[in-house]
């Protein structure tokens, strides 16, 4: 722990893949750079990818999140790509849920009028109000939600109690999804993982008319009592930011039912997975593909920041 109650945290993301026929050509897109936040600054960051690139090229997307675009014009068997990052973290902006505005009238103001000239904030939150590819905009799930959504009721209470009841009538079942599962598929079993936790709070948020965006990147694990920490057990976290006029975006993670602070790292956003993915792209060639994902976070305790070697 470092000073003013900050976190410091080592992460290392490890993604392999092996191919049974050698790839010829690969192009990749790679979300592994943690956001610059006012709550939370990378110290150290390196991206080493195996074999050496041809191209490289770091980039913006369309969301602000760092990019980086390879290509390997060389034939090869297996791909490796190692990001390690050594990032602090200081608690999030406590926001009274009581002092946010009525929910209404948050959804009132995103939506289109003869005249409307909103503010800049409320006009780049529009884009997180609709149907994306792995979040939906349903009557079922406006209807899901509706107890949570009374009237005038201030959104960030709402959200909250909408975050409470999907902890509390879901499961968390590793094996239940996959990254392609539908979230009415989610919702009928009310089994997945937190991937599918957060399109589901989504899509119930866009459904009720207000903007909610999907949040990447990692989540400290702890071991259980007397065990040590396992290298490359932890994997991946995902959850939701919700827009507040007044406030800006608050976070909100319903696999955990908590407002994110001090142990998540946030990689990133997007409308949904989709635009967030830690790595996509085509190859020519490669025949049957194996992948292997090890990720680790843990704790950095002593002042200085480790450095690579």
């Amino acid at each position: 722990m470092s000073q003013n109650g900050a976190r410091r945290y080592r992460v290392e993301h490890n993604t392999a893949y092996r191919y049974s026929e050698p790839v010829l050509l690969s192009h990749q897109q790679l979300h592994l750079t943690p956001r610059a936040l006012a709550r939370q600054r990378s110290e150290t960051h390196e991206i080493v990818i195996m074999p050496t690139p041809t191209l490289r090229h770091e980039i913006t997307d369309p969301f602000g999140n760092p990019l980086i675009e390879i290509a390997i014009e060389s034939a090869h068997n297996a791909l490796e790509i190692v990001a390690r990052t050594n990032v602090e973290t200081t608690a999030a902006t406590l926001i009274e849920p009581l002092e946010t505005p009525a929910w209404e009238t948050v959804r009132d103001a995103l939506r289109y009028r003869a005249g409307w000239r909103p503010d800049p904030s409320i006009l780049e939150a529009t884009q997180f109000l609709f149907e994306s590819p792995h979040a939906r905009v349903k009557r079922d799930l406006r209807s899901y939600a509706s107890d949570c959504f009374k009237p005038n009721r201030p959104i960030l209470e709402a959200a909250m109690t909408l975050m409470a009841k999907i902890h509390g009538e879901f499961k968390f079942d590793p094996a239940a999804t996959t990254v392609t599962t539908p979230v009415m598929k989610f919702f009928a079993q009310k089994r997945g993982v937190c991937q599918d936790f957060a399109h589901f709070m989504i899509s119930c948020l866009r459904s009720n008319g207000l903007a909610a965006r999907y949040v990447s990147g990692y989540l400290l694990t702890r071991p259980a009592p007397g065990k040590p920490r396992r290298v490359g057990a932890d994997v991946s976290h995902a959850w939701v930011s919700l827009f507040v006029p007044g406030s800006g975006w608050i976070d909100l993670d319903p696999t955990n039912n908590l407002i994110p602070s001090l142990e998540h790292i946030t990689i990133g956003w997007g409308r949904d997975f989709s635009d967030i993915t830690p790595l996509r792209g085509v190859i020519n060639g490669g025949g049957v593909q194996t992948l292997e994902v090890k990720v680790t976070v843990e704790p950095i305790e002593t002042t200085e920041m480790a450095s690579f070697s």
